[in-house]
């Protein structure tokens, strides 16, 4: 799972879709990156920075949601 990935101290079978990246897991602004470069990564999409948002980062929920998005415009758009 790619926030277990980023050292975070909480065991992998405790995460829940809607736990708060920065308040319930601490997750600091470099690691909001480095976050955001895996899943890019991992997913074949680029985020943009008007993607890369507070909102579109609060929680596991609203990444997937976000990265669901981006999976649908890349075909969409045919890439």
């Amino acid at each position: 799972m790619l926030v277990t990935d980023l050292f975070v101290e909480v065991p992998e079978g405790r995460l829940t879709p809607d736990d708060r990246l920065r308040s319930d897991l601490a997750l600091d602004s470099l690691g909001f990156v480095e976050l955001r470069v895996r899943c890019e990564d991992a997913f074949g999409i680029t985020i943009s920075d008007a993607d890369f948002t507070p909102e579109n980062f609060t929680s596991i929920r609203t990444i997937a949601d976000l990265v669901r998005t981006l999976q649908g415009s890349s075909v969409v758009a045919g890439d």
